[in-house]
C-alpha cells in the first residue's frame, strides 16, 4: 500500500553537496506532509525538514540556510538539496510521509528504509 524509496546518499567532502530523493508509491492512501529525518550512530533520530502538500517548508535550525526541501506532487517525490555539508551532517537519512486514507481524516506516519550520508573532514 505504501512504499518510500530514498536515493542519492553517498560520501562527500566537507563543503560539498548532495541531493536526496524519496519516491512514494501509494494506493488507498493520500500523501500529506513529507519530511526528512536523520540519525547518527549512538544518537536519537532528529528532525531535519518538512514540506506540506501545499509547499510550506520548515527546517531544523542546524540545517537552515544550507538545506532545501522540495516536492513534486505529480511524481509523489520529495527532495532534499544539501549544500555546504559538514561532518556533523553524517548519518542515515530517512524519508517520512504523513498519509491518510482517501476520504479519511486519521493520519499515519510511514518511513523509508534510509540512505547513508557520510561527510568527510
Amino acid at each position: 500500500q505504501v512504499q518510500l524509496v530514498e536515493s542519492g546518499g553517498g560520501l562527500v567532502q566537507a563543503g560539498g553537496s548532495l541531493k536526496l530523493s524519496c519516491a512514494a508509491s501509494v494506493t488507498i492512501f493520500t500523501i500529506n506532509d513529507m519530511g526528512w529525518y536523520r540519525q547518527a550512530p549512538g544518537k536519537q533520530r532528529e528532525y531535519v525538514a518538512v514540506i506540506t502538500s501545499g509547499g510550506t517548508t520548515n527546517y531544523a535550525d542546524s540545517v537552515k540556510g544550507r538545506f532545501t526541501i522540495s516536492r513534486d506532487n505529480s511524481k509523489n517525490t520529495v527532495y532534499l538539496q544539501m549544500n555546504s555539508l559538514k561532518p556533523e551532517d553524517t548519518g542515515v537519512y530517512y524519508c517520512k510521509a504523513t498519509i491518510s486514507r482517501i476520504l479519511g481524516s486519521r493520519r499515519y506516519d510511514h518511513w523509508g528504509q534510509g540512505t547513508q550520508v557520510t561527510v568527510s573532514p
